[in-house]
C-alpha cells in the first residue's frame, strides 16, 4: 500500500493506515528535529508532540505538500512556539530577580516600596509605561503618545485600562 492510499485510508478514520503512516515518517522526522534542536531528548519529545498533532489534525492534510512536509511544518511550528514560552519564561524570571533587586536596594535605602510597585511590576510594559509615565511624572497625553510613537488616545485607553486593573488589584489585597 502506497503513501497516498495510507492517507486517504487514515483521513477515514482508519487508525492502522494512521498508524503505519506515522511509523514510516518517525524516524525522518526525528532525524530533522536533532538537526533543528541539537537535543536529542527535545527532538524525541517535539517528534511524539508532531504525532499526536497529526493524528488530531489528519484531516487538515490537503496533499498540496508531501506528507513528510506537512509533518516538518507541524514539528517546526511546534519548536518555534517552544522557543517562544522559554524566552518568555526566561524574561519572566529576569524580570523577577530584577523587582527582588530594586525591593532590596530600596530597602537598603529606607525608600518604602509599595503595593503599588508590586501590581504595576505585574502588569505588561505596554500599560505600565503609560501609567508611570503619566502618574509618577506627570506627562501629558500628548507627550507619552509621542515617547511611545502611540496616539493618544491609545495612550489615555492604556492608562485608564491600566488603572482600573490596578486598582482591583490593590482592593484585592486589602480584602485579603
Amino acid at each position: 500500500m502506497d503513501e497516498k492510499d495510507l492517507i486517504r485510508k487514515a483521513k477515514k478514520g482508519d487508525t492502522l493506515a494512521l498508524s503505519k503512516l506515522l511509523q514510516l515518517n518517525y524516524s525522518f522526522l526525528v532525524k530533522y528535529l536533532m538537526k533543528v534542536t541539537l537535543h536529542p531528548q527535545i527532538a524525541e519529545d517535539l517528534t511524539q508532540e508532531t504525532m499526536m498533532k497529526c493524528i488530531e489534525k489528519i484531516q487538515l492534510y490537503n496533499g498540496e505538500s508531501k506528507f513528510s512536509s506537512w509533518l516538518i511544518t507541524i514539528a517546526t511550528n511546534l519548536f518555534i512556539d517552544q522557543q517562544r514560552r522559554k524566552k518568555r519564561e526566561k524574561n519572566w524570571l529576569e524580570q523577577e530577580q530584577a523587582l527582588r533587586k530594586m525591593k532590596w536596594n530600596a530597602a537598603i535605602m529606607n525608600e518604602e516600596w509599595t503595593d503599588v510597585l508590586d501590581v504595576l511590576a505585574q502588569i505588561n510594559e505596554e500599560i505600565r509605561m503609560p501609567i508611570v509615565l503619566k502618574h509618577y511624572y506627570g506627562y501629558s497625553y500628548e507627550e507619552i503618545g509621542k515617547m511611545m510613537g502611540i496616539a493618544e488616545g491609545t495612550v489615555k485607553s492604556r492608562v485608564s485600562n491600566g488603572l482600573k486593573s490596578v486598582r482591583k488589584e490593590l482592593a484585592e489585597l486589602e480584602g485579603v
